[in-house]
């Protein structure tokens, strides 16, 4: 037997063990994580309200994100040895790459737009219903969930891409994988409103419609070429051609799984620009004996920065208790231009900068256009 159908039949027997399917030592297994678990669902939805502000409006819908080459930094990453601590991030599933990448202890995602914190309950409902990536890329477009499901969890991320792209849409799925979120969001700990329900229906049923090709949008501009779609940031790539999105292998899928199970991916509503967020979540990171290892920001310092809000926000990353080995990842919309680590390939350039250094710069304290800020003491993504 290979090493490779080694994990394979691992990887079956274990999902045979997962809740949700047949065995008794399972049944026993899913009980006793229930009951060590319910603390937890109590504790999580405390941490949302006490860490959430009332937000704020953005200009897109932020279902997907616009940044196609978020991988380009992961190498990076991974030469600077970056591995647990706490994460911090904004925006969409993004996340979950960026988090099955780093292996955090807890993460947290703030967003201005409360919107993106409903949508984090749909992605922690589907994390909590699918056994798999085969199961869970299913019920997020509302396809039929595959019968043979242990088999697929083993399928590379094209197979499993082209199945749903080959899944015709039938009512009855489409339902069910409604009726399994609404179940999943009593259970969360959050109280919803109608409305707050309503809009997370209106999230799962945009990904319905338009399955894979669902495509970012702005509010008010029109589609633009380089909008990628949810098929395109699935299949995306790092530096070196590898597919690492959190979809893109099994293990990734089931590390981030298990952080939302334990409740440790808290999405909450707040503006980085308001000093409150980050100091409340750095507060949590002190009581929890965790540092900073990650702060993704995308562009949001580009509009701190026109915003007037840009010192709080400094201010505000350096009291957060971080690791000396600390980074902020920032995407730039340059056209692939105006940027020594622009590529042809992609409108967004995604950047690595050292936390410790964004901190120190002394000419971050007078008034400055993104473009500088992002051409600023950068980590080099590519070797020599």
């Amino acid at each position: 037997m290979t090493m490779t159908t080694c994990r394979r039949a691992a990887l079956r027997v274990a999902l045979l063990l997962a809740p949700g399917l047949s065995g008794g030592h399972a049944v026993a297994q899913s009980t006793a994580r229930a009951r060590s678990d319910a603390d937890s669902v109590q504790n999580f939805a405390a941490l949302v309200g006490r860490l959430s502000s009332a937000g704020g409006q953005f200009d897109t819908d932020n279902l997907i994100s616009n940044e196609q080459g978020f991988q380009q930094v992961l190498g990076a990453m991974d030469r600077l040895g970056l591995r647990g601590g706490a994460y911090i991030g904004v925006g969409p599933d993004q996340n979950f790459t960026y988090i099955a990448q780093l292996r955090p202890r807890i993460a947290f995602i703030a967003d201005i737009r409360r919107d993106n914190m409903l949508q984090h309950l749909l992605f922690k409902a589907l994390f909590a219903r699918a056994r798999n990536r085969a199961e869970y890329l299913a019920l997020w477009t509302g396809k039929r969930v595959p019968d043979d499901i242990v088999d697929a969890a083993v399928r590379p991320i094209q197979d499993l891409v082209t199945r749903v792209d080959g899944t015709p849409f039938d009512q009855v799925s489409a339902q069910r994988a409604k009726r399994l979120v609404r179940e999943e969001l009593q259970r969360s700990g959050i109280l919803l409103s109608g409305a707050d329900l309503t809009i997370i229906e209106r999230f799962h049923d945009a990904f319905i419609a338009a399955g894979l090709s669902l495509r970012f949008t702005s509010i008010g501009r029109a589609p633009q070429p380089y909008y990628p779609t949810l098929r395109q940031l699935i299949l995306e790539h790092d530096a070196t051609g590898r597919m690492r999105s959190y979809l893109a292998s099994e293990e990734s899928f089931q590390f981030v799984k298990d952080l939302q199970r334990r409740n440790l991916v808290v999405p909450l509503t707040g503006d980085l620009g308001d000093a409150r967020t980050l100091a409340g979540i750095g507060r949590v990171l002190s009581e929890r004996g965790d540092r900073l290892a990650v702060l993704y920001v995308s562009n949001v310092e580009d509009y701190l920065l026109r915003d007037g809000t840009f010192g709080a926000y400094l201010a505000a990353v350096r009291a957060l208790p971080r690791a000396s080995e600390a980074v902020i990842i920032r995407s730039y919309f340059g056209g692939g231009y105006g940027h020594p680590e622009a590529t042809a390939e992609y409108y967004a350039t995604q950047l690595l900068q050292r936390a410790d250094s964004f901190v120190a710069d002394t000419a971050l304290r007078r008034p400055m256009r993104y473009r500088e800020l992002v051409n600023r003491n950068w980590i080099p993504l590519r070797r020599p």
